[in-house]
């Protein structure tokens, strides 16, 4: 264990964090604001993905993939709302999630029929393909420094918006107390709109930085899915703030877990017996920190106003 790994892992966990982050962000908001149960918000991580690569692949350009994907994902939530979602509102919690999985396996078979089952794949453009010296002697991916990057400034962005303008004092009012928000003036369908198709914009830009990482896939969404959930549960429900700091938490301890554990075992454990529990026990340690956060804190760590 060398202090070059220990860096590369904390880092590998930032980069984790801030795409989970993207994810859970506007999850929370739908979850918090809208009190809507959205199985389906991988499937936003997939239609960004896809919309990136495939223009990339068309174009041969990167950059102009990501820039026009961004829209691309704002449009496809702001549909989905108008034409599906908005109709789902009055149901109860039982009733969306079966709905909202439906909408999983309709948009997984939809991308299976455009794209074909093959996973996509887009080359990097040299800017973002070598390696940078994050200390003197430690390289680090430029990629993965990149997505750090953007989505440390997209939480940014998201916190200015949520604290400092007009429509995040709304979303603020909406999470707190929706009615009397109604009451006193705000448009609940069109601050619905906008939380929605911002939500799937974000997810859809969590896609795209992580297509270059993985395989564009049908169905790559939804293990981000169950852990941003998570990650709404530890940070609290409504609370981006929450979602922020509990993504952190969660990228860290998932990744460093995963790396550093089995090797502890083997302080205390014979190889074979490290080796063997070390992942298992690694892929458990995320459920097991929300476990010990909910027994003391049930509301998460920063709930939204109105939930503590």
């Amino acid at each position: 264990m060398t202090i070059t790994l220990i860096l590369e892992q904390i880092f590998n966990g930032l980069q984790a964090g801030v795409t989970l982050f993207l994810v859970a962000a506007g999850l929370t908001l739908i979850l918090g604001v809208m009190n809507f149960v959205f199985l389906a918000h991988g499937a936003q991580v997939m239609i960004g993905a896809y919309a990136a690569a495939a223009i990339t692949n068309a174009t041969g350009h990167f950059y102009i993939g990501i820039l026009l994907a961004i829209p691309l994902t704002f449009i496809s939530g702001y549909l989905l709302e108008y034409l599906v979602i908005r109709h789902l509102y009055r149901r109860d919690h039982m009733e969306q999630v079966l709905a909202t999985f439906g909408l999983i396996l309709f948009f997984n078979e939809a991308i299976r029929i455009g794209f074909g089952p093959a996973a996509l794949f887009s080359d990097l453009p040299p800017s973002l393909s070598g390696f940078v010296e994050i200390l003197p002697g430690v390289p680090y991916p430029a990629f993965r420094l990149w997505v750090i990057v953007v989505g440390l400034c997209c939480a940014l962005a998201i916190g200015l918006f949520v604290s400092r303008t007009r429509t995040g004092a709304m979303l603020r009012a909406g999470a707190e107390n929706p009615e009397m928000a109604a009451a006193l003036g705000v448009n609940i369908k069109r601050l619905f709109r906008l939380i929605f198709a911002a939500g799937a914009t974000f997810a859809g830009i969590a896609g795209m930085m992580l297509g270059p990482l993985t395989a564009v896939q049908p169905g790559m969404g939804e293990p981000l899915l169950i852990l941003s959930l998570v990650v709404i549960i530890i940070g609290g429900i409504g609370s981006v703030r929450g979602a922020f700091i509990a993504a952190i938490i969660v990228g860290l301890v998932d990744t460093v877990g995963r790396v550093f554990l089995p090797s502890l075992l083997r302080l205390f454990f014979d190889q074979a017996t490290a080796d063997g529990a070390g992942p298992a026990l690694a892929s458990m340690l995320v459920y097991i920190l929300m476990a010990v956060i909910l027994i003391f804190r049930p509301t998460g760590l920063f709930p939204a106003k109105g939930r503590e």
